[in-house]
């Protein structure tokens, strides 16, 4: 099963990279974590901001291959448990699928992305900086991953 992480942004500081690679390389191949970087559109004084989210969007959507699950990263998603995601891997899994995990800009993801999601899934309800949200995904990916296969990290 390959894991993609399609987020908005590019360039992100150096302990960003380092936290998510951290976890990201501690996951084997059939279990793998990748990260496709969709560039922000440009937002100035006078911004159209249905614009720069709609450019966003249409990259987001070329960015996800056929066939692959589409979970969306939304504030009013599903909260779900780390023992829940494991579950949930588990399951797209048994099933077959690749996962396609789709995280906005700074305004959130264009509603053609949340459209064609599969499920919507909230990390909290906190607002939380895109960055962070990058480094917490890897780590909750590589808990599940310890939790489904038995291995101590998860304690």
């Amino acid at each position: 099963m390959r894991i993609r992480l399609i987020a908005v942004g590019t360039k992100m500081p150096k302990w960003v990279t380092q936290g998510y690679d951290d976890y990201a390389k501690r996951l084997p191949k059939d279990f793998a974590l990748e990260l496709i970087e969709i560039p922000m559109a440009p937002r100035g004084k006078n911004a159209d901001i249905a614009k720069a989210i709609k450019k966003e969007g249409d990259a987001m959507l070329d960015a996800i291959p056929s066939g692959d699950k589409v979970i969306a990263l939304e504030v009013l998603g599903k909260n779900w448990s780390t023992d829940k995601l494991a579950d949930q891997a588990e399951q797209w899994r048994m099933d077959g699928y690749n996962i396609s995990l789709l995280v906005g800009g700074p305004d959130g993801l264009d509603p053609r992305c949340t459209a064609m999601a599969n499920q919507a899934w909230s990390l909290s309800a906190l607002t939380l900086p895109h960055p962070m949200v990058r480094i917490i995904l890897a780590e909750q990916v590589y808990r599940a991953w310890t939790l489904m296969n038995n291995h101590p990290y998860h304690r």
